[in-house]
């Protein structure tokens, strides 16, 4: 089936209602000054929803992991996002507010409200861009720490070793002095007589027979005695003591020190390979991520935090400003943008006559240097056009539908 052409009819009516309503919104942007694009307007509410939603979900991880979520702390936590959720809101109306209002003390505040809000919104978007870049950092400090650590517990190694060995010693040497004082005091102990006994009996003061056995002690025994009895609990002690001692000094190896800060450099290196900060770090600053320092990665993280915070924030607010367009002089002008002032239309006018005058004499002309050259016969020469006569119909007029219409540029 082949395609119909279109209805003129139904095309010149929808041609005609769209001129009309194109002229009603030229009219009524001239009448109120300007013309906002809601396109672009409707673009910065995304833009500014997108960055509400994200702060928000930040906000509520962020409360997740340093707080309870059964706690009070972790919705006091989320109060303060939410206020500024409800201020991002502000900056795209504001944004309008500076086109339209002609009052430069009304704009002067919504610039200033602007600015504060764009103040939380470098807040909420630096806190997402820190957030990011958290875990890695906090991955290569914690390996640098330990690499530290195991450094520090190499260096010391030596000095640790020998006073490890000085308490050995001293405790080996003590546990030899007790255990020759104990053998000395054996030796004298066996070196003393033995126990001497006599039977005595008679008869006491008061007419009784007595008889009874008496035996007297070596005196030095007890003393010896004693002696050996001490000596035996200070040579537990200090045997406990150099078990200890021992024992420790056995975990102190200096291929086990090294063979830490061995381990410590490579998860070092790998916590700092998988940290995009220190990569960039290290470019900015021709070095190996692994020699940057602290105080480099951190200046460096401010910029890489507050100035894409600070690009977000004023984004959507210059969308918004985009979106209107204003007209210079609001109802003083006409369709073509021109200006058009009292004491300048005499003035066009004049011109306009001028101008006229002259195309019509310039007509003029080119009309009479035809007729002199034969190339056009004046009106009065040519035949008189037929008459029709009594009882013809008359031709049917042409139908407006036939005529080809041009396409209006």
């Amino acid at each position: 089936m082949g395609r119909q052409p279109p209805d003129r009819v139904v095309v010149r009516e929808k041609r005609a209602w769209t001129d009309e309503t194109d002229a009603w919104k030229q009219e009524r942007a001239i009448r109120k000054g300007y013309r906002i694009r809601w396109g672009y307007v409707a673009i910065a509410y995304l833009v500014e929803a997108l960055v509400i939603c994200t702060s928000l979900a930040g906000a509520w991880f962020f409360a997740e992991t340093y707080a309870d979520r059964n706690d009070q702390s972790f919705w006091f936590m989320l109060l303060a996002p939410i206020v500024y959720a409800a201020i991002e809101l502000c900056r795209v109306p504001l944004g309008i507010l500076i086109r339209v209002q002609r009052d430069w003390l009304i704009k002067s505040l919504a610039i200033v409200g602007i600015v504060m809000a764009a103040g939380v919104t470098t807040k909420s978007v630096s806190q997402l861009g820190e957030m990011m870049f958290h875990p890695r950092l906090a991955e290569a400090s914690k390996a640098r720490t330990t690499l530290k650590e195991a450094e520090a517990d190499r260096g010391t190694i030596d000095n640790r070793i020998a006073q490890a060995d000085a308490r050995v010693a001293q405790y080996a040497a003590e546990a030899a002095a007790l255990e020759k004082r104990t053998t000395e005091a054996s030796s004298q102990l066996a070196g003393l007589p033995g126990q001497r006994c006599e039977r005595l009996s008679g008869t006491n003061s008061r007419g009784k027979r007595y008889n009874y056995l008496r035996c007297v002690t070596d005196p030095r025994t007890a003393t010896i005695a004693g002696s050996m009895k001490s000596a035996g609990d200070e040579r537990a002690v200090v045997a406990r003591n150099l078990t200890e001692a021992r024992a420790a000094r056995a975990q102190l190896d200096r291929a086990a020190a090294d063979r830490r800060v061995t381990e410590a450099e490579g998860a070092y290196r790998d916590a700092v390979r998988r940290s995009q900060l220190h990569s960039f770090t290290a470019m900015v600053y021709g070095a190996d991520p692994v020699d940057v320092t602290d105080q480099q990665v951190h200046a460096f993280l401010r910029i890489f935090v507050f100035a894409p915070a600070l690009c977000a924030a004023f984004a959507s607010t210059l969308l918004a400003l985009c979106a209107v367009q204003v007209r210079k002089t609001y109802r003083d002008e006409d369709d073509l943008d021109a200006m058009m002032h009292a004491e300048g239309v005499p003035l066009l006018l004049n011109q306009m006559a001028e101008s006229a005058t002259q195309i019509q004499d310039a007509q003029r002309a080119m009309r009479e240097a035809a007729v002199a050259s034969g190339a056009a016969i004046p009106l009065d020469q040519r035949r008189s056009p037929t008459v029709p006569q009594a009882g013809t119909p008359p031709p049917p007029p042409a139908r407006d539908d036939d005529r080809i219409e041009r396409p209006r540029p």
